[in-house]
């Protein structure tokens, strides 16, 4: 490395801290997209059960834990089941009985139950045009 040029070196180090800025950018868009779909989830925690938001949290995270899954894929999923109804195993059971050891009355009962967005019925029973 002794033959190398001042110019280059420095060159080089200049390379290696844009790689390093680009993926620390890339990190943090990626954490601000997942921060964005966790707090979704806990808005769908919080209007399904009427919990708190930092109860919602606690819910995510438990739920998170109890299946070893990571936060923000089972964030996406609560995030799809509030679109489309489907929760898929094991985070349907662990959320319904997460949800009923913070919110006994409601627990079991919510995630049992099928969501459909609204108008989803009334378009079903309609025939097609």
């Amino acid at each position: 490395m002794g033959d190398e040029r001042p110019e280059m070196i420095e060159q080089h180090d200049l390379v290696d801290r844009i790689a390093a800025l680009q993926e620390e950018v890339d990190q943090l868009r990626r954490a601000v997209a997942s921060h964005a779909v966790v707090d979704q989830a806990i808005g769908v925690v919080i209007a399904v059960s009427g919990l708190r938001p930092e109860q919602g949290w606690e819910v995510l995270r438990e739920v998170s834990q109890r299946t070893n899954t990571k936060l923000r894929v089972v964030a996406a999923q609560v995030v799809r089941w509030a679109d489309c109804g489907a929760l898929p195993e094991p985070t349907r059971t662990t959320l319904s009985t997460v949800l009923a050891a913070h919110h006994p009355p409601l627990g079991r009962a919510l995630v049992r139950r099928p969501y459909r967005p609204w108008g989803v019925a009334e378009r079903e029973r309609s025939p097609r045009a």
